[in-house]
């Protein structure tokens, strides 16, 4: 989907510097600016098409910025200070350096107001660049951009709101407070919450658009007044309920209580996520290229770019201001003990996701349209902007080619690139043992359960010499289970009984529904409510998550693989090999390894 969405971006683009430089391209111009009257009582609203497309159709997009926004300091990567404290200081130097360099070339005058341009990145762009120029294993920069991509966002809608909001008007202003009130308000409703949640935010738009405020950030804030919460008990329980009565009495009534109950079990801000998602990527972002990319390139146009302050301002900011901010501001985290990269999380793969950060592409242009009247200037923004966007790409691209060619995966995937840490790792044995074993394992796999008898037989012989760590890897593409098994095991970690529950799930491989996992839970006289809510949590989720990422960086695809040392075991892993293995003999013949 996300390749799918930057490619539709760029054909959109495309089609609109087409569109403008065709002979007769004044229609371009043309098109957009025709009028669009609608009257209801003595209520009038004209706009032009272009003001429909960044005012009402844009609110969408904002919309779901906003949810997104909301949902990562919520459940999301934003509540864990330790895991958002790097990507949040390199996200404000990536706001705050792009808008120095910018000044520093157009330090007055009407280019000056133009600066908010160089501040955002469009995330849409962004994950679709990385997928199509980014590293072989993506996983924690693409996790690393993300949350950067979130701090990015709320700078760039909190300078709409305060430097590029021209007029206000009081009562309009109040009006939407009130309704914006409301909005949070129709979580308590018994039902018809649908419905109570379209008409408030349409009225919320409308008092927004007279206020003076720019209407598009209506959507920003009733994105806020939406509720995001994990899955419930109780509405889990409920939809298990009405489930196997439908399972026993399929009749159109439980088919109907088995839906919504399934539906209101997830969040009201992830459900508009999954609705709204598509629609924003396929039509609204497509929509907003085609009638804002328009620019022509003629000669005059060209050599006025090619001579202009704003535009190489716009190009510098974005390209070597995004860069130097955001690489500049995690080395001086790390180099402080601020914060601290994951592991696999280079620098130098910083570099060139930071690189990719220059494509400012969305808000960019519509900042432009705020802060720009003049059609020249216009012109000559829109041109930096593009030309930005395009070098970020190309820069991006280059300089990760040259990092897989110095630091190819394959060969980070034969050394550890996390050390054992006793206070996070699950272990047996000595923590300052001078051996240690780490393997990466999945509950659901055969060969991990068969291998639990090679590692007892090797603390038994090496004592108090050994460490043995288990991390998790579930291979969800063959082991459908594994993935809520392994959640399972961090929940029961939570009681203290990882150990006893993994062998549990090792006992009991074919029955790993969520109903099993809960009968084990009563099994080793866990709280079970407790147990439940820790097994739909995103400290648990990010736990397994943490593991995989590694795993992924790695390039490990089986199950189980062990690290002797800090270095990957190839070959058998009966006892008598991985003996040999930790005392550094050879000998011991290949064998197949696990799916």
């Amino acid at each position: 989907m996300e390749k799918t969405s930057a490619a539709l971006l760029l054909v959109f683009t495309g089609l609109a510097l087409l569109w403008a430089n065709l002979p007769f391209s004044a229609t371009y111009g043309e098109f957009w600016d025709t009028s669009i009257d609608l009257q209801v009582a003595g209520w009038e609203l004209e706009m032009t098409f272009h003001d429909f497309v960044n005012d009402a159709l844009m609110a969408f997009f904002f919309f779901t910025v906003g949810l997104e926004v909301k949902r990562e300091f919520t459940v999301g990567e934003l509540t864990d200070r330790s895991r958002a404290v790097v990507p949040v200081a390199a996200a404000l130097a990536g706001l705050l350096v792009p808008a120095a360099i910018f000044l520093l070339l157009n330090p007055s005058g009407e280019n000056a107001a133009v600066w908010g341009a160089v501040i955002s990145t469009d995330t849409a762009f962004l994950v679709g660049a990385l997928a199509v120029a980014g590293p072989r294993f993506p996983g924690r920069l693409r996790v690393f951009l993300l949350t950067l991509a979130v701090v990015d966002d709320i700078g760039a809608l909190a300078a709409i709101a305060v430097f590029y909001t021209a007029t206000l008007e009081l009562l309009p202003l109040l009006a939407a407070i009130v309704l914006l009130v409301l909005v949070a308000l129709v979580r308590f409703l018994p039902t018809g919450r649908g419905p109570a949640y379209a008409v408030l935010s349409v009225l919320a738009w409308g008092a927004t658009y007279a206020s003076g405020v720019h209407a598009t950030l209506a959507g920003v804030a009733i994105a806020l007044m939406i509720p995001v919460f994990t899955p419930r008990r109780p509405h889990v329980e409920r939809t298990e309920e009405l489930a196997r009565a439908f399972r026993q009495s399929p009749t159109p009534e439980y088919a109907a209580a088995t839906a919504r109950s399934l539906k209101e079990s997830i969040s009201v801000n992830e459900r508009l996520q999954g609705t709204y998602a598509p629609y924003v990527s396929f039509l609204v972002l497509p929509l907003f290229a085609l009638a804002n990319a328009g620019v022509r390139l003629d000669g005059p146009t060209l050599a006025a770019a090619a001579q202009s302050r704003l535009t190489w301002g716009i190009v510098a900011a974005l390209v070597i201001g995004k860069t130097v901010g955001i690489t500049g501001a995690t080395a001086l985290m790390r180099i402080t003990g601020a914060g601290a990269l994951a592991p696999g999380l280079t620098l130098a793969r910083i570099g060139g996701g930071a690189a990719l950060c220059g494509i400012g592409f969305t808000i960019s242009l519509f900042i432009v349209d705020l802060a720009a009247e003049d059609e020249l200037l216009q012109a000559e923004a829109r041109v930096g902007v593009l030309g930005a966007s395009a070098t970020a790409f190309a820069l991006g691209w280059a300089w990760f080619r040259v990092v897989d060619r110095v630091q190819p995966p394959s060969m980070v995937g034969r050394l550890l690139v996390r050390d054992f840490d006793p206070a996070r790792d699950h272990f047996r044995g000595n923590p300052q043992a001078p051996l240690q074993l780490v393997e990466y394992g999945d509950f659901e796999c055969p060969f991990c359960s068969r291998a639990t008898g090679s590692i007892d037989e090797l603390l038994e012989y090496f004592g108090p010499r050994l460490v043995y760590v288990w991390r998790h890897l579930p291979l969800t593409r063959v082991h459908p289970h594994a993935q809520e098994a392994a959640r399972a095991s961090e929940a029961a970690d939570r009681q203290g009984a990882f150990r006893e529950y993994g062998r549990l799930l090792f006992r009991h491989q074919d029955h790993l529904e969520t109903d099993d996992l809960i009968t084990y839970a009563e099994e080793l006289g866990l709280d079970v409510d407790r147990f439940r809510d820790d097994l739909q949590s995103g400290a648990v989720a990010n736990r397994v998550a943490d593991d995989a990422l590694d795993a992924e960086f790695m390039d490990l695809s089986s199950t189980p693989t062990f690290f002797v040392g800090s270095k990957r075991h190839l070959g058998p892993y009966d006892a008598p090999a991985l003996i040999r293995a930790l005392e550094g003999r050879p000998g011991g013949a290949s064998v197949r390894r696990g799916p």
